[in-house]
C-alpha cells in the first residue's frame, strides 16, 4: 500500500474542497489533521489526527509522533492559516515543502508585499483586489506592459488573471489562467471563474515573466500556486500568492479546459514524485455562483432537474437550504452562495452562453430583514 500524505485541515465543502480531496484520495491514502473531520471526507480518509492545525507547535508534535511508527509520503494543505504548519512538519520530516520563511510570508499579505517589493516586482493592494475587470482585448500586450504612460491611478483597474502555477526544481511552468468576475463592492466576492486552455495571455511575455520572478523571489520549489495579477496600462501587479491548490472549483475547471489534474499535481510534488503536466484536452470551462439579492431567510430554493440535461452542464449543487440566514450580494462571502453550476465548451462564448441558461434553472425566495449594513 502506498505510503499516505496527511493533510492539514480539509477546508469546507461550501467552498469547493470535496473535488481535491476526492483526487488525491484516489491515488493516495489521505491522513486528515482536524480537530473533527467534517463528515463529507470521511469516505476519502485513510485516518485521521485529531489536531488543529492553527495551532503549529502541538500539530507538528502529533504529526511527527504518527510519523514515527507510521512512514509519511508528503504534507499538504490548501489553506494560508496552515501554510507554516506544513512548513514546519516537512522540515522536521525531511520532506518536500517550502521554506517557513516562504510560508510565513505567503500567509501575511503585508510580509509578502514587502518580500516581493524588495524584488522589485510590481505589487497591487488589497483594496484593489475586487475592482470591476474591464471586458476588452485582455489578450493583448497592450493591456499587460506595452504601455507605461499612465499613472497609478490604473493600477487599480483591470482584469483580475490568476497564473495556475506548477513549480518544480528549476522550472515555473504556467498550466492555465483563471480570470475571475468579482462581485459588487465592498464584498466583491467572485461571482464566476473561466478558464480557456487557448486564453491568448498564456503567450504574452509580460505576464509569464512576472509569474516567474515571483516565484523565484519567493523561493518557491515542489508546489502548486495560484498567482493573482492585475492587468494594468502599467504592465502586470502581483496581488495574491496562495502557494497550494486554489479553491473554487479552480481545479475543476482546469482538468475540464485542459486535462491537467492540479490536485494529482499537488500529490506528486510533495512526495517527491514528477507530476504529469501533458495538456490532453482543448477546450473552456467555468463555473458561476448564485448570491442572494435580498438579505434575510432563506425560503425557497429550488433547481428545476431539466438543468441537468444540458448538454454543457457539468456540476451543479445547491449549497444552502431553506431556512438558512443569507446576506445580500454587496456584502455575502462565500457561505452565503447559494448554488453553483459548471459549464464546458469549445470556448468562453459558448460557457458564457451556458452559463446564463443554467440560471435560468435556478428560483430562489428570500423572506427580507432589516439590512444592518444600510446605515
Amino acid at each position: 500500500m502506498a505510503q499516505p500524505v496527511v493533510l492539514l485541515g480539509a477546508g469546507r465543502r461550501d467552498s469547493c474542497d470535496e473535488f481535491p480531496l476526492a483526487r488525491i484520495a484516489a491515488v493516495r491514502p489521505v491522513v486528515l489533521v482536524d480537530p473533527d473531520p467534517p463528515a463529507w471526507t470521511r469516505p476519502y480518509l485513510a485516518g485521521h489526527l485529531t489536531a488543529d492545525p492553527a495551532r503549529e507547535a502541538p500539530t507538528t508534535e502529533a504529526v511527527l509522533a504518527y510519523a514515527a511508527g507510521h512512514p509519511v509520503a508528503g504534507v499538504l494543505t490548501w489553506s494560508r492559516a496552515h501554510l507554516t504548519t506544513a512548513a514546519r512538519i516537512t522540515a522536521r520530516l525531511g520532506l518536500p515543502g517550502l521554506p517557513y520563511e516562504t510560508a510565513a510570508a505567503c500567509a501575511d499579505p503585508v510580509a509578502l508585499r514587502t518580500l516581493l517589493h524588495r524584488s522589485r516586482l510590481p505589487t497591487t493592494g488589497p483594496r484593489d483586489e475586487g475592482d470591476t475587470p474591464d471586458a476588452g482585448n485582455t489578450g493583448d500586450a497592450r493591456n499587460t506592459g506595452e504601455s507605461r504612460n499612465t499613472g497609478e491611478a490604473r493600477d487599480g483597474e483591470g482584469p483580475l488573471v490568476s497564473a495556475e502555477t506548477v513549480v518544480l526544481d528549476d522550472e515555473v511552468r504556467i498550466v492555465a489562467l483563471t480570470r475571475t468576475t468579482p462581485g459588487p463592492p465592498p464584498a466583491r466576492s467572485p461571482l464566476r471563474h473561466h478558464v480557456h486552455a487557448h486564453d491568448g495571455l498564456l503567450h504574452n511575455r509580460f505576464l509569464r515573466t512576472c509569474v516567474e520572478r515571483t516565484a523565484r523571489a519567493l523561493a518557491l520549489t515542489h508546489t502548486v500556486a495560484h498567482i493573482t495579477l492585475r492587468l494594468t496600462a502599467r504592465g502586470p501587479r502581483v496581488l495574491a500568492v496562495a502557494p497550494h491548490l486554489p479553491g473554487d472549483l479552480i481545479p475543476l475547471l482546469v482538468e475540464r479546459a485542459t486535462g491537467v489534474d492540479l490536485a494529482t499535481a499537488a500529490a506528486a510534488l510533495a512526495t517527491g514524485d514528477q507530476p504529469d503536466l501533458t495538456p490532453t484536452r482543448q477546450r473552456a470551462a467555468a463555473v458561476q455562483f448564485a448570491y442572494p439579492t435580498v438579505t434575510g431567510r432563506l425560503t425557497h430554493l429550488h433547481l428545476d432537474p431539466a438543468a441537468e440535461h444540458d448538454p454543457s452542464a457539468d456540476h451543479i449543487l445547491l449549497t444552502r437550504h431553506p431556512g438558512d440566514p443569507v446576506t445580500a450580494a454587496p456584502h455575502a462571502d462565500v457561505t452565503d452562495r447559494l448554488a453553483r453550476w459548471v459549464a464546458t465548451g469549445e470556448d468562453p462564448t459558448a460557457c458564457e452562453e451556458a452559463l446564463r441558461r443554467l440560471a435560468r434553472h435556478l428560483t430562489v425566495t428570500v423572506a427580507p430583514t432589516p439590512d444592518v449594513h444600510a446605515a
